[in-house]
């Protein structure tokens, strides 16, 4: 086994940890260099979400700094991020500076003595959305099987969010304990919950959340019905309907200047 098969093994283990922890993390690979540089194309390393790297090898302190700010600006925005580091003398060539953004790239000083150039990618690797599935009906065990297939992580009962992701919810319980399934789920105060019903019987659902003194912007915020209007009729195209609404909801919401 070579050492880099060893390297990449080792930060599929870490990454793999740290999705198992819903803990966001990124990837950083140098893509290209120049002059004399100690690392060369293909170095990897595994960032923490603090920019810390944690695994693999991208030099020495010459990138640290710019690879540390592009990660925390790649995990924030949720996007890829491409830096070049390179000598002062050849930024002022190129008619850029030090934190300038050019074509999708942003530049960076090298101020060690090597005075190499290294462009380095970064991806970021953000914790799957939670989908709160809340009910056995027809309806959410077709949810619960396609959702995965989506890159959500299913649950079936809201909780405490430990990572910050963006949580959505699905009350799928169709008569069966639709109020207290509502009341669990605005409790915990997800970023979008959906009824599956009819309008006029999540109104009459509502006046009881409203008499138990929820909040009013709460009940309101709530989408019933579910899904976007497909003409669906059984409950995988229900299911679907539901799914589409969801990807509508979360592009709109990364076209958005930061969660």
């Amino acid at each position: 086994m070579t050492p880099a098969e060893v390297l990449s093994s080792d930060l599929a283990e870490a990454a793999q940890e740290l999705r198992a922890r819903d803990e966001p993390f990124a990837f950083a690979t140098i893509v290209r260099t120049a002059g004399s540089t100690a690392a060369k194309p293909g170095a990897k390393a595994l960032l923490s979400a603090d920019g810390t790297i944690l695994h693999g090898w991208l030099g020495g302190g010459c990138t640290r700094g710019a690879v540390k700010r592009a990660a925390l600006q790649a995990l924030s925005d949720g996007a890829p991020q491409l830096v070049s580091v390179a000598p002062e003398d050849l930024l002022a060539e190129k008619g850029v500076t030090a934190g300038d953004e050019v074509d999708g790239t942003t530049f960076a000083r090298n101020g060690c003595p090597s005075r190499g150039t290294v462009d380095i990618f970064i991806e970021p690797c953000l914790p799957l959305p939670q989908l709160v599935i809340m009910g056995a009906s027809p309806v959410a065990q077709a949810l619960s099987a396609l959702a995965p297939q989506f890159h959500y992580s299913v649950a079936t009962a809201p909780g405490k969010n430990r990572s910050n992701r963006p949580c959505f919810a699905v009350i799928a319980t169709q008569g069966q304990g639709d109020l207290d399934a509502l009341k669990a789920t605005l409790a915990a105060k997800p970023d979008y919950v959906a009824f599956v019903g009819s309008r006029r019987k999540y109104l009459t659902l509502a006046q009881k959340l409203s008499d138990a003194d929820f909040d009013q912007s709460a009940i309101d915020s709530v989408n019933a019905p579910a899904g976007l209007d497909l003409g669906a009729v059984t409950p995988e195209e229900i299911a679907l309907s539901i799914l589409a609404q969801l990807v509508q909801v979360r592009r709109s919401a990364v076209k958005r200047p930061h969660a």
